[in-house]
């Protein structure tokens, strides 16, 4: 990267929100669905762990405030209380000061009152609960180690602590789920009132018991118009039910979408810490190896190791700001973003793409903004791989 080059993307991030990443890597059981990287948690590599996040919490030196912070996995939720204050007291020295938001994501199967009572003296604020299905016949498929009733008692500890910011996790198109299924699942989810629910479709990764299945011939993979169907329902329940849809996965009562998330869809700066961690800072975007020690070593010669390191330009970083801000309902105010990417504004090929997708109406125009319509949020994915085409990344 030329110095010129540094210096026009620094401006492009000249004032947006910091955002803090922590990954605790550690699961009892791998879901037959996830693909992301995870430890077994033994004592000595949780101990390990922590003393490695201790090490690299203390090379990170913000020149601003941490707008928010996101705890995730793996399964956060599972490392006892102890360690909950010990990671979190560590995190809370670079953080300098108290967040906008603080997200720590639990499983039902392993949160427990004195978990909940940590997380809520360390200044946690949002939970953010893996229920994926109230189904036990689903849940024990998808390798999940919680049952129903687990779900209704993790959430009254929850309200009990003082949580008054809760997201359900929620899955849908599951192998042997039929849209009645789902719909329950959903109603029993709102029975719950919480303030935020996010719904996702099953997905099969490369890597997992579940994509082992698919090659068999052991399970399916639902049809576009199925999953479609899924979609749409669960659009018409949960905006009927007074939640507020502010991107394609997920819903909130007004006030309480998730920041963090918010921060990074519209391409905010954030720092991950932890193996496999992701982060988007200074000018790079790079993620920490999965590999504890590997992290370790790397920590221990004072220089972390990276994978997939590589210097942003203002081409791609404009071009994740239109795919991930078409997938918010607020849309992408043109206007705003040809002020942060000037080069947006002179594009008529891409103004002819909008006008193309508005014409067989996946796009709407309100005044200088561009959304999707529904049918639009059905192929977003689609629509995003055909806006990189007007972009030169190199």
């Amino acid at each position: 990267m030329t110095d010129e080059q540094s210096w026009a993307v620094a401006e492009v991030f000249q004032g947006v929100p910091l955002g803090l990443y922590m990954h605790v890597p550690f699961c009892a059981t791998a879901c037959s669905f996830c693909a992301f990287y995870q430890e077994r948690p033994l004592r000595e590599s949780l101990e390990r762990y922590l003393a490695g996040m201790e090490a690299e919490l203390a090379l990170l030196k913000f020149e601003r405030p941490v707008s928010t912070v996101f705890w995730g996995g793996g399964t956060p939720g599972l490392l006892p209380a102890e360690d909950l204050l010990r990671l979190g007291e560590a995190m809370l020295k670079v953080t300098k000061g108290p967040t906008q938001e603080w997200t720590v994501e639990v499983a039902p199967s392993v949160i427990k009152p004195d978990k909940l009572k940590a997380l809520k003296q360390l200044g946690v604020s949002r939970i953010s609960m893996g229920v994926q299905t109230f189904k036990a016949s689903l849940l024990e498929a998808l390798g999940r180690r919680h049952g129903p009733a687990q779900v209704y008692q993790a959430y009254a500890w929850a309200r009990e602590a003082g949580f008054k910011n809760i997201n359900l996790d929620l899955m849908f198109a599951l192998p042997g789920q039929s849209f009645e299924d789902w719909r329950e699942d959903l109603e029993q989810a709102l029975a719950l009132n919480p303030e935020h629910i996010s719904t996702y479709c099953l997905t099969f990764e490369e890597d997992t018991a579940l994509y082992a299945k698919l090659m068999r011939g052991e399970t399916r993979k639902r049809s576009a118009d199925e999953e479609a169907e899924f979609y749409l329902k669960t659009w018409e329940i949960l905006r009927a039910a007074g939640y507020e849809q502010y991107e394609v996965s997920n819903f909130a009562r007004p006030g309480y979408a998730c920041q963090h998330n918010v921060d990074t869809w519209r391409m905010a700066e954030w720092v991950g810490v932890g193996p496999s961690a992701a982060s988007q800072y200074e000018g790079w975007r790079y993620h920490n190896v999965p590999s504890i020690d590997t992290w370790l070593g790397g920590l221990a010669s004072g220089k972390l190791a990276h994978g997939d390191r590589h210097a942003l330009s203002v081409e791609g970083v404009a071009a994740d700001a239109l795919i991930f801000g078409l997938r918010l309902n607020a849309g992408v105010d043109l206007a705003g973003l040809g002020q942060r990417f000037p080069m947006v504004t002179g594009m008529p090929a891409l103004d002819d793409f909008f006008n193309n997708l508005a014409s067989e109406g996946l796009l709407v125009f309100e005044g200088s903004s561009i959304k999707l319509t529904d049918a639009g949020r059905l192929v977003a994915d689609g629509i995003g791989l055909r806006l990189l085409e007007y972009f030169d990344q190199d």
